[in-house]
């Protein structure tokens, strides 16, 4: 399966979507800041990245757009409760390839991961 790394300042989503996604397979990596997941995800090189976008460190989209400048084609699906029309535009407009409203159910986090992970191969 693949690695996917969970970016959540809240040590519950980060259990919480580790658990969900170690039952299907996958390998899990996590941080809890901004600065942290430009670190993890430089060390791992994740398939997939599931982002918050509230953390005290650095915001969000600070981080995905970073890590998009690391690589153009990384894999990022925010997840976050502010679901305000703006905030979606700017998270697509940063190159995430979906959006996740807070909280998320198990089985729209492993078919969103799932769907995800199959068009990266294909």
């Amino acid at each position: 399966m693949a690695t996917i790394m969970v970016v959540d300042d809240s040590g519950y989503a980060r259990r919480t979507h580790r658990r969900i996604l170690e039952t299907v397979g996958h390998e899990v990596v996590e941080a809890s800041t901004g600065m942290e997941a430009i670190e993890t995800f430089f060390l791992h090189h994740p398939q997939l990245v599931l982002l918050d976008l509230s953390m005290e460190d650095m915001g969000g989209l600070d981080v995905l757009r970073k890590l998009r400048e690391m690589e153009a084609g990384a894999r990022v699906v925010v997840i976050s409760a502010d679901v305000q029309r703006t905030t979606l535009d700017l998270v697509s407009e940063a190159g995430a390839l979906r959006f996740l409203g807070k909280p998320v159910s198990s089985e729209t986090l492993v078919a969103t991961v799932s769907e995800l992970l199959e068009e990266a191969v294909s």
